[in-house]
C-alpha cells in the first residue's frame, strides 16, 4: 500500500520562514507571560534546539522585539546566565471609556504595563476630544492602537455605532474620524462587551469558557462569551438585556441605579435574578457574573442572594459572582483588545 504525501491529499508543510514564524511568536509570548528568560530557560520551555534557540533570539534582537536584560544568578557569567526580555517600547496602545458624561485613557506599553492616563468630561467634537485625551495620555509617546468603548449597539459589518443616544455629539462616521485624526488603527466597541473581556482575563470569570455578564451601574447591559469568545450577535445587539420585559417593565428600569436606591438588597437581588433567568433559560451558561458600580459593589452577599432566587426560577446549575476586576474594568478591556491586535501586528 502507498503512503499519501502530502502534496497528493493537499496537505501543506511548513516552510523554513513559516517554521521561524511560529517559533518567534512561541518565544515572544513565553517572554510576554513569564517575563525575562535565558536561552536555556527559552530551549526548555519550547522543546527547540541550542542553534535553534541562538538564531532565534538574534533574529528578534535584530527586530527590535527583545533585549538583553542582564543576567541570571550572581555566579554564573556567560551567554547562557544572559537573560532576554521584551522590549516595551516596541508599540504603545490607548483604551478609551467613552461614556454620556465622562471620558478615560489608559495608555500601556506592548507588555501590558500602564505608561499613562487621562480623564476628563465629555462635550464638543468628539474627534477633537478623543485625540486630545489620547495624546494627553500618551504623552511623548506614538500610541499604534486605539480600542474605544461606548455604550449601545455596534454593528459588525462595519464597527459604526447603531444607537448612541448615551453620548452626547455622537454622529456618524466617528470611526474613520478618529482613524484620520490618529493616524492609526482605531476600534470601536461596546463598553460592556469590554468589561466582559476584563473579566474574562484578569477577572472573576478566569478560566470559564461560557458566561454572562450583568451590567448594572451606569447604564444597564450584557455581555454574552461562549467557548471563551465574545459573542456579538448578528446586528451588535446580543446582551442588549436592558429591553428585556419583566413583569411589564423594561428590565433597565427595574435595576436602574434610582431604582437600586429605592429597594432593599433582597427585592434588587430578586430583579436581578429575572433578567439573569432569561440568559439561563437560553444558553445555560454556568456563570454570571455582576459588573457595573452596583454589581461590584453588591459583592459576594449581593451574589449570593441573586443565585439563591435563580435557583428557585431555574434547574439548570448557575454560579453568581462579583466582579473582581479593580477598577475601570471597560478601560482594561480596551486596554486588552488593543494589546491582541498591536502583538499580532508586531510579533507576527
Amino acid at each position: 500500500m502507498k503512503t499519501a504525501t502530502p502534496a497528493a491529499t493537499g496537505a501543506k508543510t511548513a516552510t523554513p520562514s513559516m517554521a521561524r514564524a511560529i517559533n518567534d511568536r512561541l518565544a515572544l509570548d513565553l517572554l510576554l507571560e513569564r517575563g525575562p528568560l535565558t536561552a536555556p530557560q527559552l530551549r526548555e520551555l519550547t522543546g527547540l534546539s541550542r542553534p535553534t534557540v541562538s538564531d532565534l533570539v538574534e533574529r528578534l534582537i535584530r527586530g527590535g522585539l527583545i533585549e538583553a536584560a542582564g543576567e541570571s544568578g550572581e555566579d554564573r557569567r556567560g551567554p547562557n546566565a544572559r537573560m532576554y526580555a521584551l522590549v516595551p517600547d516596541r508599540a504603545h496602545v490607548a483604551g478609551v471609556d467613552l461614556r454620556r458624561d465622562a471620558i478615560s485613557v489608559t495608555v500601556a506599553d506592548i507588555t501590558g504595563r500602564v505608561v499613562g492616563s487621562s480623564a476628563g468630561t465629555v462635550g464638543g467634537d468628539l474627534v477633537e476630544l478623543v485625540a486630545g485625551a489620547v495624546a494627553e495620555a500618551a504623552g511623548e509617546r506614538a500610541v499604534d492602537t486605539v480600542v474605544v468603548g461606548a455604550p449601545g449597539l455596534v454593528a459588525p459589518r462595519d464597527g459604526e455605532l447603531v444607537s448612541a443616544n448615551d453620548v452626547p455629539g455622537w454622529r456618524p462616521g466617528l470611526v474613520p474620524a478618529w482613524r484620520d485624526r490618529l493616524g492609526v488603527p482605531v476600534i470601536l466597541e461596546n463598553e460592556v462587551n469590554l468589561a466582559a473581556i476584563a473579566e474574562l482575563r484578569t477577572g472573576a470569570a478566569q478560566g470559564a469558557e461560557d458566561f454572562v455578564l450583568i451590567w448594572v451601574g451606569d447604564g444597564v447591559g450584557a455581555a454574552v462569551v461562549l467557548g471563551g469568545r465574545l459573542r456579538r450577535g448578528a446586528s451588535g445587539g446580543a446582551g442588549e438585556i436592558g429591553f428585556l420585559d419583566v413583569d411589564g417593565t423594561a428590565f433597565c428600569h427595574l435595576v436602574a441605579d434610582s431604582a437600586a436606591r429605592r429597594v432593599d438588597r433582597a427585592e434588587f437581588a430578586a430583579r436581578l435574578a429575572k433578567g439573569a433567568f432569561a440568559f439561563v433559560t437560553l444558553l445555560d451558561p454556568g456563570l454570571v457574573v455582576l459588573g457595573g458600580e452596583n454589581g461590584h459593589e453588591g459583592g459576594d452577599e449581593l451574589a449570593a442572594l441573586v443565585a439563591d432566587r435563580l435557583r428557585e426560577l431555574s434547574p439548570a446549575p448557575t454560579e453568581v459572582r462579583a466582579s473582581t476586576v479593580a477598577g475601570n474594568a471597560v478601560l482594561q478591556g480596551a486596554v486588552l483588545t488593543a494589546l491582541d491586535l498591536v502583538r499580532d501586528r508586531v510579533f507576527g
